[in-house]
Formats: structure tokens, C-alpha cells, sequence
């Protein structure tokens, strides 16, 4: 019974089809079947929130670092997309494996050390010492912030994957509850039900959150380094 409730953390397939697959294929189809040159309220909607949260994610970064704001759009966008996706029936979270949010944590936490070292080396190794350190504790601190800045990716991948698990299975175990009172406790399982919706309700909001702060983090640390 334990191990059932992590099935829902491994891809579900028909007919040997992995079904994550067809559901990438959903927001394209939605893309491309409705015509981009008429404005409507949707797609107006859709322009002022991507503007506004660009605005709002690239507003800690000095001008220099504006020129990164598609790229970072773009990841938070597919971010959003896969941690929403898991909240669709028979289909699969992407970023409830560790192993791909790493993927994603690594590289860009190493984009943002390289341009630092490129752009203003002195600066970048700068931080791994304070400035009036004294000089006992050079070796200790050197060795502290060393091991800060080599776990700021780890802490990205952790972070998502820890809150979007963490989620699902509260939302599998309050499911299996109001199935399990259906035929008993009618009442209870009413009110199970109920607290069932805010669930879904709160996850997708973790869901969205979670994205926008995997990228700001990453803005923070290229403001670091430009």
C-alpha cells in the first residue's frame, strides 16, 4: 500500500505510449489553433502578465544583465508547464525527479559563475572572501564560501523537487482518504473532498511559485556576477 502511493511519480503509458508525451503536444496545438494576430482578452491577459512578471523578475538586475530576460522567461515558462502538468489525470511531473531539475540547476548556476569570471574575475573571487576578514580565519572562511556557492545548485533541484513531491502526496493520501470514507462516512468524506479542492487549489499555486522563484534565484546570482 506504502509503495502505491509513489506510483504516481513513475510515467503512465497506453499502449506503450508514454502519455506525458501527448500532453506536451496540448499547449502547441492550443498555440497554433488560435490566431495570434487578433487581440482578445486572452491573449491581452496573457501579454500584461508575461510583461509584468519579466518586469518584476529582471527589476534586481543592473541593465547589462536585461539583455538575459528571454532566456529566463523561457525557462520559467517551461517550468510552469511541467510542474502543472503532474495535476492532470494519467499524466506525469517532469520535475519530481531530482536528476531533471538538477539538469536544469546546474548549467544556469554555471552560466551565471562563467559570465562572472569572464566579465569581472577579481570581483567574482572577491566573494569568496569579506572584505576585513581577519587573517586567522582567511582559510576557514575561503573554504565556507566556497561550499555556499558549490550548493547554491543542489539547493535549486532540492528546493522544486522537495515542494512539488511533497504536494503530490499529500494530494494521493487525501484522495485515497475520501475513497476510502465514500461508502463509510459519507459526511466526512464530503468534508475530505472539500479540503481535497484547496489542495489542488494550493498546488497549483506552489506549482506556478516555485518556477518564478527557481528563476529569480538564478537572476539573483547573475546580478552577483555582472
Amino acid at each position: 500500500m506504502i509503495l502505491n502511493f509513489f506510483d504516481q511519480f513513475s510515467i503512465p503509458t497506453m499502449m506503450g505510449v508514454p502519455l506525458i508525451i501527448l500532453a506536451l503536444f496540448f499547449p502547441p496545438i492550443i498555440w497554433f489553433t488560435t490566431n495570434r494576430l487578433i487581440k482578445n482578452r486572452y491573449s491581452t491577459l496573457q501579454t500584461t502578465m508575461t510583461m509584468y512578471t519579466t518586469k518584476q523578475m529582471m527589476m534586481p538586475i543592473s541593465t547589462s544583465g536585461h539583455k538575459w530576460a528571454s532566456t529566463f522567461m523561457t525557462l520559467m515558462l517551461m517550468l510552469m508547464l511541467f510542474n502543472t502538468l503532474g495535476l492532470l489525470p494519467y499524466t506525469f511531473t517532469p520535475t519530481t525527479q531530482l536528476s531533471m531539475n538538477m539538469a536544469l540547476a546546474i548549467p544556469t548556476w554555471l552560466m551565471t559563475v562563467l559570465i562572472g569570471l569572464r566579465n569581472k574575475p577579481t570581483a567574482s573571487l572577491g566573494h569568496l572572501l569579506p572584505e576585513g576578514t581577519p587573517t586567522p580565519l582567511i582559510p576557514m572562511l575561503i573554504i565556507i564560501e566556497t561550499a555556499s556557492l558549490l550548493i547554491r545548485p543542489i539547493a535549486l533541484g532540492v528546493r522544486l523537487t522537495a515542494n512539488l513531491t511533497a504536494g503530490h502526496l499529500l494530494i494521493q493520501l487525501t484522495s485515497t482518504a475520501v475513497l476510502a470514507l465514500m461508502s463509510t462516512m459519507p459526511f466526512t468524506a464530503s468534508m475530505t473532498f472539500i479540503l481535497l479542492t484547496l489542495l489542488t487549489g494550493l498546488e497549483m499555486a506552489v506549482a506556478l511559485i516555485q518556477a518564478y522563484v527557481f528563476v529569480l534565484l538564478l537572476t539573483l546570482y547573475l546580478q552577483e556576477n555582472i
